[in-house]
């Protein structure tokens, strides 16, 4: 089957013109969009939105999803304001041409489902008609971080599709074969990262998360690149009191980061 690349473009570099560059270079036509020119995607105007998606459209690339924040915070933070972003970002998603939204499951959150479903369930109102599907990220520290628990999300919202990130199952210290056995149904799509058992990320199939496997079973037609493979600028804003750790493979800069998380899913497919 041939698959569709898309990737985290921001991890090349933040300005926008030159993640065009990174993802032309490396034969990349989707962008998961979440940095732009310094800014987080939630946080950028419609105006700005508008521009982006024609200079996306310049070069023959597009939007596959929004790499967003929401859902990426405590349960005791202020959660009205919170999804007023979202409803923003469910604007911006209208303007850059995409018709998904990567979110999560709140820190904070363990033995507090009911708490975190009813943030969910106000995430999929003002959802509700616009076309636009709600993908969960499986991320450490947050409520769906094992199988497990993103299952009790994907069976109380069947309007909420899954994105399958091996490595932050591996660095939650979940099999990532297990989890597939009972995610599968549910995917939406993949974020090609791998990791080592101690939680470093390593190029795709370098790791333990049994990438060779899980590609050959995926059914969807769309991978995004995370690299993770240096500490890019604005790692340390996109996770909280949970680092990623950088392992053996590193690079003396962000491109050839980027290009080698491309060259490893290439070789893998």
């Amino acid at each position: 089957m041939k698959f569709r690349l898309a990737a985290f473009a921001d991890e090349a570099s933040q300005n926008i013109d030159e993640q065009i560059k990174a993802m032309k270079d490396n034969g990349i036509e989707l962008l998961e969009i979440r940095g732009v020119d310094g800014t987080n995607i939630a946080d950028i105007t419609l105006s700005k939105a508008k521009e982006v998606r024609s200079r996306l459209d310049d070069a023959g690339l597009s939007v596959w999803s929004l790499g967003s924040p929401f859902g990426k915070i405590s349960l005791s933070d202020d959660f009205e304001k919170h999804l007023d972003s979202f409803k923003h970002g469910v604007e911006l998603c209208n303007e850059l041409g995409t018709k998904h939204i990567r979110l999560f499951s709140f820190y904070g959150a363990e033995g507090r489902f009911d708490d975190v479903a009813e943030r969910l369930s106000k995430f999929t109102k003002a959802a509700k008609g616009s076309g636009i599907v709600l993908c969960h990220e499986n991320e450490k520290g947050i409520y769906g971080d094992i199988a497990s628990r993103c299952l009790e999300i994907q069976k109380t919202f069947p309007e909420i599709k899954a994105i399958f990130d091996p490595a932050n199952f591996i660095q939650s210290g979940q099999d990532t074969l297990e989890a597939w056995k009972l995610l599968s149904p549910y995917v939406e799509y993949m974020h090609i990262k791998d990791a080592l058992p101690d939680g470093s990320v390593v190029p795709a199939g370098k790791g333990s998360g049994n990438l060779p496997y899980l590609l050959n079973q995926y059914t969807g037609d769309v991978l995004t690149i995370e690299p993770h493979l240096t500490v890019f600028k604005g790692l340390d804003d996109l996770e909280k009191d949970e680092k990623s750790q950088v392992g053996k493979y590193s690079y003396p800069d962000p491109f050839t980061a980027f290009k080698a998380a491309a060259d490893a899913l290439k070789s893998l497919l």
